[in-house]
């Protein structure tokens, strides 16, 4: 076993650091019992051993050692590459040089030491060289069972930026073995040890400076309900309070320095829930009484702390299960001989019980807390009186964090991130609170504002006519929220993919492709968006396409793949676009957004988000990021989500929208003023909580702060307003580099390369297994290209054929073409002529019925006068008839004739009333005939005007039909040709 003295936080990070910034050394437990009493004091000048020495000027002084030289070291912490260069310059040490070692009594200094380990001559009782306590990194003893049990060793930094720095082991032996305890001892105690205060003097008197110790008791009281008060019970530094009782409040100060002060009186009790709180944050309590106690050494102060009080509901509200809530203390006090009031703030922590709760097993011990006021003389015009002004104001727990090394440089170790992201069900419950599911939230669709919606129609009109150029207006818009139903379309123009067909058609191929990550994509499948309608059904429209988008990207992207969490990115796309669309985005933001950079290399990416957000919860929230350093809360334990699914995993629907909104307008850097707007809204609630609450709040509380548009507005305005500049990222990012650098620089080389060859060995193997896939998919390709290739000979030869078969057809179809002509010619003419020969019937006929027309109408009125000149001679007849009275019973009343059946002899009858009866029934006959005729002829007329009409369309449809327009195309390149050969000719 070997014993090692190891600084608390790398000086070699930091070259530039002021001596008062260096940490502790601690020794190890085999200098323990060496190192358990005072070094032996006495003048050292002149001695043969390696024991110490007390000098007038701050030195603790070895005599009887010897410095065996430096070498140059890559790992100033690694005791393997300490030891072996120990143990070469030991072997090697012909050339040794006997000195005289001093070391300072304080890491701080004062006017004689200057805080550094000095080399010194013995003969001439020169330097021979000087080294900073602060530039001081590791310090080893040889090993008790080898040749360099009388050896140590420290290493230290040289250079004045981390750039240029370089290590140096320094090796030295001693006569003695045990000395090299004492030696390291005094190493030790000079990185521990406060500076004593020197004398003053009329000189200096202004830089001289004490310290004074106060002890600080803390302890509650609580109203036991008959008049008085009990102690509250403490259960592993933990206080147990009960709700609804007021309580007290008392803190005794004792002083246990050496320089004494008297406290004059309280100014103030204050008291506030959470730590690190700022002093505009803490509230007064009334205080009842205030004074020393009867033996004088022990300052009391008590106050009444009434719990109804709206600040301090925090403090009266019952913990969950497994949670604590922190609260501050602090007390003002007048001290004689200080300018200002001293106040000391302890931080404690508290559980919350209900009312009627009963504490069986406690402790009643009070809360103890060590405080250190660093005090500097100050001059007066009194030369009697005494005046301090208060430097510096530390706490024993405060000093034991700077100890830990916790703070941003002391980020050493390497955080190992979780495999993937989880999805809500995979949340772990400590107690009965249920977390918000995923895709929680109504986002309506309507717009109060019209202005607003007239501003965005604008916009597009604008943007439409030119996609290559973004409007000015966009970003402002995009602040206030893009209105839910212009979404779709203004986050495809936003990330360039408002018709892009090869991202939409790459991805109508890419879903009928298989891909190794189908089990793990349909297992995250029915853990997203649980809450929304949309996605809850099992196989339903919403998981389906969920299903087709996460496996399209798995094979589109081969080197990232599927990765927990882009299902919860997808599936917010796809609420407002068509799966393509929503495909061809979640591309852009993983390329051109860089969102795929994360996972990729091990994330480092990621780990470099990380780094920048705790940079920027130091400058933006350092009393929140203390707080966190406290708890050993490390930034990935949150944050993990925020950045690899865009927010989308646990908040509501509208908030996680908004934050896509500014996403794809301003980019990546996003992230980060919506992370610090998050933790400046929630900074009181985390202040009051540990470990475990915060952790629990992340993952419970914070989601459903925001439920309401009003809270997500009132987020995102904090987010636009967070000053997050890209200048400030880039800066951070070159500090993660130059870490980065120096931890490689500072790590065992031995480590270095074995994880360098099991990194090499790891890519080998796959690099090999690669390899077999690859000469296996050649082989295969070969067989495919050699069956391939037999098929296209086969089908070469079935295309000749086919060839063969269709000239033939051509042939035929060329002869068969110009006999259709030839009859196309003869049914024209044969049309024609038809025509003709109907046009000229059709006209005779017209005129025949025109003069059977005339003859007819000549008739009709010939036949009308005869039976006009009838009926007159008939009335003339029946008139004198009437006026004969034995003619007149010849008719009827009604003026019938009423005749027996004459009996006509045709021996008297007139032969020429006969001829003339036979002319009238002629003329009768043939008048009926004419207008048989005349009607027969206009049927005939009608039939052959219909044929003509058919006859003229059938040739117009033969002039329009694929055939005919065939030939006449033929005949027109015939007539080409021949009008291109007749100038020739």
């Amino acid at each position: 076993m070997t014993s090692t003295l190891t600084p608390s936080s790398s000086l070699g990070a930091d070259p530039q650091s002021p001596i008062s910034s260096v940490d502790n050394v601690f020794p190890s437990s085999q200098s323990t019992g060496a190192i358990g009493e005072d070094p032996v004091s006495g003048d050292s000048k002149g001695r043969s051993m390696s024991l110490p020495g007390v000098t007038d000027e701050g030195y603790t002084t070895f005599n009887g050692v010897t410095y065996l030289g430096c070498a140059l070291v890559n790992a100033p912490r690694s005791e393997v590459e300490i030891y072996r260069n120990m143990s070469i310059l030991n072997e090697q040490s012909k050339q040794a040089i006997p000195i005289e070692l001093y070391v300072p009594r304080t890491s701080e200094g004062n006017v004689r030491t200057n805080g550094v380990v000095r080399l010194v001559d013995p003969g001439t009782d020169t330097d021979i060289a000087c080294y900073k306590i602060h530039r001081i990194l590791f310090c080893a003893r040889g090993p008790s069972d080898s040749e360099e049990k009388m050896c140590f060793a420290f290493t230290c930094s040289h250079g004045d930026n981390p750039d240029s720095a370089i290590f140096q082991c320094h090796v030295f032996r001693c006569e003695l073995q045990e000395a090299v305890a004492k030696i390291l001892y005094s190493f030790a105690t000079s990185f521990r040890r406060l500076p004593k205060s020197i004398g003053r003097s009329t000189s200096s008197i202004s830089e001289a400076e004490v310290t004074a110790i106060f002890s600080v008791n803390l302890e509650f009281k609580e109203d036991d309900g008959k008049g008085s008060y009990s102690t509250c019970p403490k259960d592993k530094n933990i206080f147990k309070f009960r709700c609804d009782y007021d309580k007290k409040i008392v803190i005794s100060v004792t002083q246990t320095g050496n320089k004494e002060l008297r406290i004059e009186r309280c100014f103030g009790l204050l008291l506030s829930p959470g730590r690190n709180v700022k002093d505009g944050d803490m509230h007064l309590i009334e205080m009842n009484s205030m004074g020393y106690s009867s033996d004088g050494r022990t300052y009391s102060i008590s106050g009444n702390w009434e719990i109804s009080e709206e600040c301090f509901k925090v403090l009266d509200t019952e913990t969950p299960k497994d949670t604590r809530v922190f609260l501050t203390v602090a007390v003002d006090l007048v001290i004689c001989g200080i300018q200002e009031p001293v106040r000391f703030a302890i931080e404690t922590k508290a559980k919350i019980f209900p009312h009627n709760e009963r504490f069986w097993y406690f402790t009643k011990k009070p809360h103890q807390e060590q405080f250190f006021v660093k005090l500097k003389l100050t001059e007066t015009d009194a030369p009697d009186v005494v005046q301090y002004e208060v430097v510096e104001v530390q706490s024993q727990t405060q000093i034991d964090r700077q100890k830990a090394g916790m703070s941003l440089q002391g980020l050493k170790h390497h955080r190992q991130m979780s495999e993937g992201v989880q999805s809500p069900q995979d949340d772990e419950e400590s107690d009965g609170d249920e977390p918000l599911l995923s895709g929680s939230g109504v986002v309506s669709k309507e717009v109060t504002d019209d202005n607003l919606l007239e501003a965005w129609h604008e916009v597009l009109v604008k943007w439409h006519q030119n996609l290559s150029q973004r409007p000015k207006q966009v970003q402002q818009l995009a602040k206030k929220g893009i209105p839910e139903a212009l979404r779709g379309e203004v986050w495809q123009l936003l990330a360039g993919c408002h018709d892009n067909s090869e991202l939409m058609e790459a991805y109508r191929i890419l879903i009928t492709k298989e891909s190794p990550m189908e089990s793990v994509i349909q297992r995250d499948i029915n853990r997203t968006f649980p809450a929304h309608a949309f996605f809850k059904q099992s196989g339903g429209l919403g998981q389906d396409s969920l299903y087709r988008i996460s496996k399209a990207y798995s094979v589109y992207d081969e080197e990232i793949g599927y990765v927990q969490g882009l299902s919860f990115l997808a599936a917010a796309l796809l609420l407002h676009m068509p799966e393509e669309q929503a495909f061809s985005v979640l591309v852009k933001i993983c390329f051109d957004y860089e969102l795929r950079d994360l996972f990729k290399q091990g994330f480092e990416v990621l780990h470099l988000k990380f780094y920048q957000l705790e940079r920027l919860m130091q400058d933006l929230t350092g009393d929140l990021y203390e707080h966190f350093m406290e708890m050993g809360l490390e930034i990935h334990m949150f944050a993990s989500q925020w950045f690899l699914t865009l927010f989308t995993a646990k908040f509501p629907l509208f908030l996680v929208f908004h934050i896509l909104d500014l996403f794809l307008c301003e980019g990546k850097d996003v992230i980060f003023n919506v992370a610090i707007a998050l933790l400046k809204m929630s900074r009181k609630d985390l202040l009051a909580l540990d470990f475990e609450g915060i952790l629990k709040y992340f993952r419970v509380h914070m989601p459903k702060k925001y439920r309401t548009e009003e809270a997500a507005r009132e987020l995102m305005a904090a987010a636009v307003s967070a000053k997050v500049t890209s200048k400030k990222l880039k800066k951070y990012e070159k500090e993660y580099i130059t870490m980065k650098e120096q931890e490689m620089q500072q790590e065992d080389p031995i480590e270095r390369m074995e994880r360098e060859n099991k990194r090499l060995l790891e890519d080998n193997m796959r690099l090999e297994q690669e390899n077999d896939d690859l000469a296996h998919e050649l082989v295969d390709s070969k067989l495919t290209l050699k069956s391939e290739l037999d098929e296209v000979q086969d089908q070469n030869k079935e295309m000749k054929t086919d060839l063969t078969k269709h000239k033939k057809l051509l042939k035929d179809t060329q002869e068969e073409k110009h006999r259709l002509e030839v009859e196309n010619q003869q049914v024209k003419e044969m049309c024609r002529k038809e025509l003709e020969r109907l046009e000229t019937e059709n006209s005779r006929n017209t005129v025949i019925v025109t003069d059977y027309k005339q003859i007819c109408t000549q008739l009709s009125e010939r036949l009308e006068k005869q039976q006009t000149a009838h009926r007159e001679e008939l009335s003339r007849i029946k008139i004198l008839v009437k006026s004969c009275e034995a003619c007149s019973k010849m008719f009827d009343a009604d003026g019938k004739v009423n005749l027996p059946e004459p009996k006509i002899d045709p021996e008297k009858m007139n032969p020429k009333i006969v001829d003339l009866q036979q002319q009238v029934r002629e003329l009768e006959l043939e008048l009926a005939q004419t207008k048989l005729a005349l009607v027969e002829s206009e049927c005939k007329t009608q039939d052959l005007t219909h044929s003509l009409h058919a006859a003229v369309s059938e040739i117009q449809a033969s002039k329009n039909t694929w055939f005919t327009k065939t030939l006449n195309s033929i005949k027109e390149v015939a007539n080409t040709h021949t009008g291109k050969k007749e100038p020739k000719d």
